[in-house]
């Protein structure tokens, strides 16, 4: 059989519609099996009925007339069960019906298999025998299969609203899910692009002429740039200057001495260009992979990105013209910068890929250029869309192909609701983050490359809140020298000066494993990591710590902040290294001052010693992502587990009031830099916890800011009791929404986020 269901497959896999997909099922299915009858019930859950959508055994006329009633039946058993039912007397079960209206006799043999996906049971897959009859377990399998194949065509014609068209008409509710990476609604026509050339299908070779190889590679180095150069330039009259840096960390890919390196020694090693570039491009990528970090992890498909352009130059391919249309959205399983790049700013509309997230660079380019996104869209069938009218909904990450007129009449009002509100908060700009009480919360950068920086962010930021240094370690195939470090981090200082930046100590180790720094953990969630790592090797922090006071001499702007702190010991111990290198700069000349040090409260243990860790440091910051991970037992990157992710969770909220008061003791003021601070719901929240600071990403400062801007202290004191008193997540999202609503702001939250 197995050879049948490869036949099959690729048969339903090629079929143009849902229609011939089921009519090959059937027809198929019944032919290998040997039964009298093979029928496909789709379950119709808004008549609560099983609608009876393709046959071969019965008469033609029985489909989409026949429609029994939810749950009767052995249709009906099989979909409560959510489970295959074989039965060899099926006409003696108590919940055997016959069907008068499908014309079907008495029949005996009977096989059932739930259609599912996404734990929803979408339908079911109906073998019948007139004759006593057991099915084996070969054909249960082989049906079981089928039914799993053909979910994915059923979900896809849910969505784009053919299911809709073969039963009823009427108009589609349904979309495809992903991850909110860009806010705002684009509608337009579906432009899919693929990756310039396959690394996966280079076969390892011998090198015939090795220098040859090495001047091939080298070629392709330097075309990957002059493209780079091109598309940037083309970028400057849509793209702000510090989005244009974006274009910036691919350079420093392309001269990682790892990807060079790598390569050139794999080559001389014997293997030809192009599977020495696989095996680098593939080793490079597994270190971003490992990282739990979201954004460090996203670099991982940057890398795959750049070996795809480089391999594509090696194989002297030439990209292949691509036309526009007007309202252009652009889909793609991994999509790249130079992608997004390519396409007339004028003509985008919308931004959809099959992988990646909010943490990605297109997720990040897509928000510096004001460009709906939906990432991580896992269900859209690529292949299938070219052309297709879509609808991208940015803010709740959803994909609607085909949409009906209702569907399109309501995101073309909300588009034009949206666009009305980004008019209103660009009149915010330069204005204070204050409430109508009088009381000021200023609003701070997280960025991980001056290349995030955008000029929005540049002028309208307090500062820099959270800057992660990890990516200049990871890229290099050497701890970076403390010259190197200096220079990058005088970089930030200055652009802000005299606004204060704080500068994250090194985070690595266990999931962030540097590629000349290896560690292997069975569990690197709980291992050897941060604030952890550099304490055993107390020549990292240094070098880092002297850096860094070397970079704010003449500025005096910078903050220390230092992660993954779970022990009184380790903030002594720290302390005592950075006051060490203080005094070793000092001896040696340098004007250098001792800078504010705070520490992250990310790990639950440092709820519960919030005071006497207060006492020793300058301020705390509050990373609201790991502290409810580990709160709640959560891997939000866990697809099975990550619902349960939540930051509005009851536990979460008394944990973020257990140390804002515990800080007040010494006086000591607490930021929020998680995703948490950049989300306009939470704002009532935080505000009336008393937290002194909050710090996101770009895009979210002017909607939070409007936020500030239209609620007193008192009122934010007042739902923040309320929720408080709140026992699950729900309740407390519902509360803080209604209060959005109430000041008129509900339109930055869509329902449903």
């Amino acid at each position: 059989m197995l050879g049948s269901l490869r036949r099959i497959v690729h048969e339903v896999n090629d079929a143009p519609d849902l229609e011939q997909a089921l009519s090959i099922i059937v027809r198929r299915v019944k032919q290998v099996v040997g039964a009298d009858v093979c029928s496909v019930y789709l379950n119709d859950y808004e008549h609560q009925r099983h609608v009876l959508q393709a046959t071969d055994g019965l008469p033609q006329e029985a489909v989409g007339r026949v429609r029994i009633e939810l749950g009767r039946g052995l249709i009906g058993l099989v979909s409560e069960r959510a489970e295959l039912i074989s039965l060899d007397d099926a006409a003696n079960h108590p919940r055997y019906e016959c069907i008068i209206d499908s014309g079907e006799e008495r029949y005996h043999g009977f096989l059932g298999a739930p259609i599912i996906q996404n734990r929803k049971v979408l339908g079911v897959l109906v073998l019948r025998q007139r004759q006593r009859r057991h099915f084996g377990e070969d054909e249960v399998t082989f049906v079981m299969t089928l039914a799993s194949q053909l979910a994915g065509a059923i979900t896809y014609a849910r969505t784009s609203g053919e299911l809709m068209r073969l039963q009823e008409g009427g108009m589609p509710q349904r979309f495809l899910p992903g991850l909110a990476a860009s806010p705002g609604i684009g509608i337009g026509q579906a432009v899919v692009v693929y990756p310039p050339a396959d690394l996966d299908a280079v076969p390892d070779r011998i090198a015939e002429n090795i220098e040859a190889e090495v001047e091939g590679f080298q070629r392709a180095l330097s075309a990957v740039a002059q493209d780079l150069e091109r598309f940037a330039g083309r970028s400057r009259d849509h793209l702000a200057s510090e989005d244009l840096a974006l274009f910036d960390a691919w350079r420093l890919m392309l001269k990682s001495d790892t990807l060079i390196d790598g390569t050139l020694a794999r080559i001389r090693a014997g293997n030809w260009a192009p599977s020495a570039l696989r095996e680098t491009i593939a080793e490079h990528a597994r270190v971003f992979e490992a990282m739990e970090d979201p954004y460090l992890r996203e670099r991982a498909a940057d890398v795959r990105d750049l070996g795809r352009c480089i391999l594509m130059h090696l194989q002297n391919r030439v990209a292949i013209p691509i036309h526009y249309p007007p309202q252009t959205i652009l889909v793609g399983e991994e999509l790249n910068v130079m992608q997004i790049a390519a396409v007339p700013r004028e003509r985008l509309v919308g931004i959809v890929s099959t992988m990646g997230s909010g943490s990605s660079h297109i997720g990040i380019l897509a928000r510096g250029m004001g460009v709906p996104a939906a990432m991580g869209v896992a269900d859209l069938p690529v292949s299938r869309v070219e052309g297709r009218e879509m609808v991208v909904d940015g803010y709740r990450g959803r994909v609607y192909i085909s949409p009906g007129p209702a569907v399109r009449a309501e995101y073309q009002r909300l588009a034009a609701d949206d666009a009305a509100l980004t008019n209103e908060l660009q009149a915010l700009r330069h204005l204070p983050a204050e409430t109508t009480d009088g009381y000021v919360i200023p609003l701070y950068l997280n960025t991980g490359l001056v290349s995030e920086s955008r000029p929005l962010g540049i002028e309208e930021s307090a500062g820099v809140g959270l800057y992660r240094t990890e990516l200049p370690f990871i890229v290099r195939d050497s701890f970076p020298s403390e010259a190197a470090q200096m220079s990058n981090y005088r970089h930030v200082l200055e652009l802000f000066a005299p606004r204060p930046v704080t500068i994250r100590m090194l985070d690595v180790g266990g999931d962030k494993p540097l590629p000349y720094f290896p560690m292997h953990e069975a569990n690197p969630f709980l291992g050897w990591r941060g604030i952890r790592i550099t304490l055993d090797q107390p020549e990292i922090f240094l070098t880092q710590a002297r850096a860094l006071l070397r970079a704010a001499i003449g500025l005096d702007n910078l903050q220390i902040l230092i992660p993954m702190i779970s022990t009184v010991g380790e903030v002594d111990d720290a302390l005592s290294l950075i006051r060490r290198a203080h005094d070793e700069l000092l001896e040696e000349g340098y004007q250098v001052r001792m800078p504010p040090v705070g520490i992250m409260i990310e790990v639950p243990a440092t709820v519960y010693q919030v005071e006497v860790l207060a006492r020793r440091v300058d301020f705390l910051s509050v990373g609201t992502n790991d502290l409810t991970q580990y709160l709640l037992a959560v891997d939000r990157n866990n697809p099975h587990v990550a619902k349960l992710y939540n930051e509005y969770h009851p536990a979460v909220l008394r944990a973020l009031v257990q140390i804002v008061n515990g800080a007040r003791v010494y006086g000591r003021e607490v930021s929020v830099c998680g995703e948490m601070a950049g989300d306009p719901l939470a704002t009532y929240l935080l505000l009336g916890m008393g937290v002194h600071s909050l710090s996101m990403g770009a895009g979210s400062l002017l909607r939070v800011k409007k936020v500030i801007r239209s609620i007193s202290r008192a009122r934010a004191r007042e739902i923040l009791g309320l929720a408080l008193q709140c026992e699950d997540t729900k309740s407390v999202r519902r509360l803080l929404i209604e209060a959005l609503e109430g000041v008129g702001l509900g339109g930055l939250v869509r329902p449903g986020r």
